[in-house]
């Protein structure tokens, strides 16, 4: 299935979203980013200069919150760098980004160095952006593709290696696949995404798919291209026939690549949308404490209709011990990400609202950093 954008994608009915009001227009992607669209209050805006760095999967996110932001807020600067999350992590903890973009929480090890670059106070995860990780293809004559977990795992592994392979005609019946060597495109880069992908494989497929989540593709995998950025895997899937990449659903949409339905939990074949994957995101459970609001996702969900592959991304954020230079501008920045109107904005970039309850939490922690 390919994915189109289209203005009624606003109105959809995430039971897992504020109900927005301003639904109803066939809005184009132009209007909904027009200067001064969903801009945050006055009261909210702060001048000076944020730079920030990480996960490429909000990178389209981030770009629209820039942009409403610094039309509404003159003299603020906000400049991001979409590097992925291992290195927006590194530029963090160095100092050199004033916070971070991740698509995974900080690991064990990484927690107290974060705390320590934020003067001994916590190195919080405030959720931005539900990102549904599409998987995308390029198979001449092939529009509509069912993947099981078990068959979408042999397929990265190099497992499964021609289109016509028995395992995916017996996901697709009645479909002519041809008899054409499989491409799967991965991320080069320390990449979330990939983290998050892997995750998945390991928790629904662990049969098939016997390596450790990680930000960095297993090495010893044989086969496949490697490509920089979500950005770089939509092009190499886009250009290459017989290709198969991991991209947020954004980049799916920009490049008008066919995405696979994906078997969920219940055994039903579930096509990508904003609404399937908010579905998932209804079992997603914080798992952090205080303002730190990490998540947990169940990428076996039963949930009729979920679309399993999702992820969160995080802004990595000091809680506390802040230069006090920067501290408006990161409280008004984030405020706004976190804000009913800027996650409305996200619903015409491919992405999905943060559930109600757990932007409001966002909001409560932006509010409370020092």
């Amino acid at each position: 299935m390919k994915l189109h954008r289209h203005g009624a994608l606003a109105c959809l009915a995430l039971t897992t979203t504020l109900a927005l009001s301003a639904c109803g227009s066939d809005n184009t992607e132009t209007d909904a980013a027009a200067p001064g669209a969903s801009a945050p209050a006055a009261a909210n805006c702060a001048t000076g200069t944020l730079n920030a760095q990480g996960s490429s999967a909000q990178k389209n996110a981030v770009a629209e919150w820039i942009k409403a932001y610094q039309t509404a807020c003159a003299g603020s600067t906000i400049n991001y760098e979409g590097s992925g999350s291992g290195a927006g992590i590194n530029a963090f903890i160095a100092g050199t980004a004033d916070f971070a973009g991740s698509d995974s929480a900080l690991k064990e090890d990484q927690q107290p160095k974060a705390d320590q670059r934020c003067a001994g106070n916590p190195a919080i995860h405030l959720p931005a952006v539900i990102g549904p990780i599409a998987v995308v293809f390029n198979v001449d004559g092939v529009e509509k593709l069912n993947l099981t977990p078990a068959t979408l795992a042999k397929i990265f592994a190099g497992k499964v290696t021609k289109w016509n392979a028995p395992e995916i005609a017996a996901d697709n019946a009645g479909v002519t696949l041809p008899d054409v060597t499989i491409n799967p495109v991965h991320r080069s880069d320390e990449s979330g995404t990939t983290e998050n992908f892997t995750k998945y494989l390991a928790k629904v497929a662990e049969a098939d798919w016997t390596y450790e989540a990680a930000k960095s593709w297993p090495a010893d995998i044989k086969g496949g291209t490697g490509q920089k950025g979500s950005d770089g895997i939509a092009s190499a899937v886009a250009g290459s026939a017989g290709s198969i990449g991991y991209v947020e659903m954004s980049f799916a949409e920009n490049s008008d690549l066919n995405t696979a339905a994906i078997q969920n939990g219940a055994g039903e074949f579930t096509e990508l949308t904003a609404d399937a994957a908010g579905k998932t995101i209804e079992g997603a459970e914080v798992t952090g404490t205080g303002n730190d609001l990490k998540m947990s996702i169940d990428y076996a969900t039963k949930t009729a209709g979920a679309y399993p592959i999702v992820l969160v991304t995080y802004e990595i954020a000091c809680s506390a011990g802040n230069s006090a230079d920067k501290l408006a501008l990161i409280k008004g920045f984030l405020g706004y990400a976190a804000s009913t109107e800027g996650q409305a904005a996200l619903l015409e970039l491919g992405y999905a609202p943060l559930p109600e309850t757990v932007r409001a939490k966002v909001e409560t922690a932006v509010a409370a950093i020092a």
